[in-house]
């Protein structure tokens, strides 16, 4: 069967204490799934895209855990299991001004760290028609960075679409130690994703948007950059075709997640063959939806979807 889309990368377990309580004083903490790469594959299943992610997971209960959510909402887990490592975790503490919110991640000695190309299943990046990683996932090991590279050549070579989100951590690696690493997967990488942020502070990129994007596809001659700009919505830049479409207005209950259920919804969106505006505002409503929402998974349907898109007053404009 061909997959529409294959993503690869860890999946850690959240765990957060009730909003308004603090770790150090909480005597409950909410237990969820969150990962860039499975956020991304479960936002596309739930718009209609047969999806799978691939892993390396801890042979435990935690393990199990992780992929009972994903397969909970469409996404086929096609993992390996270990006896030798453990299950990344990370814990989120909400919080408003002037607080703010805190995360503590413990991944160290993840399972997934160790995952190399020979054990991992190939078939699922040989049948997709998209492929997506984020650049935490080389952040984590040097095992990784190898891992990574060698599955979006299989990718790529069985002729998918790969797809690239960015996606910097400041508390996994240096943006000297990024830009090495990512500019190696670039001639790998058909679709890039990419913070306004992240392109100053990894690749030395200054300006607008739109010159972000053009630098960018001169440099590295990407397909499809796409250029997140928060509030501000998201520039597109293919085939000498500049798109901008804004950000649709949500109540924000959770932020965390945002940005790739926007790859997911753009991504379900291009899977069914809609161009490249109607994908960029398929994107931009299902992260907005997603900020409605607890946790880090876009939970939605279509119907909110279309909803949003056809009841909200933000356009694109070319």
């Amino acid at each position: 069967m061909t997959l529409d889309l294959v993503t690869f990368g860890e999946t850690m377990l959240r765990l957060s204490p009730p909003r308004g309580s603090r770790l150090e004083t909480a005597e409950t903490l909410r237990f969820s799934t969150a990962g860039a790469e499975s956020n991304v594959a479960i936002a596309a299943s739930r718009l209609g895209a047969e999806t799978a992610w691939v892993s390396k997971l801890p042979a435990s209960a935690l393990g199990r855990r992780v992929t009972a959510d994903v397969r909970r909402h469409g996404v086929d887990p096609s993992v390996v299991w270990t006896d030798q490592h453990r299950q990344g975790t990370y814990y989120l503490e909400h919080g408003g001004e002037p607080r703010g919110t805190s995360v503590i991640y413990d991944r160290k000695d993840a399972a997934v760290t160790t995952a190399t190309v020979e054990e991992l299943p190939t078939e699922p990046f040989e049948e997709a028609t998209y492929c997506y990683t984020s650049g935490i996932t080389p952040a984590l090991s040097e095992q990784l960075k190898e891992t990574t590279a060698a599955l979006l050549e299989t990718a790529r070579a069985a002729g998918a679409t790969t797809v690239f989100d960015l996606n910097y951590r400041s508390k996994l690696w240096t943006p000297d130690e990024a830009r090495e690493t990512l500019e190696s997967l670039f001639p790998l990488v058909d679709v890039l994703v990419v913070a306004a942020r992240d392109a100053h502070t990894v690749l030395g990129i200054d300006g607008d948007a739109s010159t972000v994007a053009s630098r960018l596809d001169d440099k590295y001659g990407f397909e499809t950059v796409l250029v997140t700009r928060g509030a501000e919505g998201v520039l597109a830049l293919s085939d000498n075709e500049v798109y901008e479409q804004g950000a649709f207005e949500t109540e924000t209950f959770d932020p965390i997640g945002t940005g790739d259920a926007f790859v997911g919804g753009y991504l379900a969106s291009r899977i069914r063959g809609e161009n490249l505006a109607a994908a960029l505002e398929q994107g931009a409503a299902t992260a907005a939806l997603k900020r409605t929402l607890d946790g880090d998974l876009a939970v939605v349907t279509q119907a909110e979807v279309d909803r949003v898109r056809t009841e909200s007053a933000v356009g694109i404009s070319r």
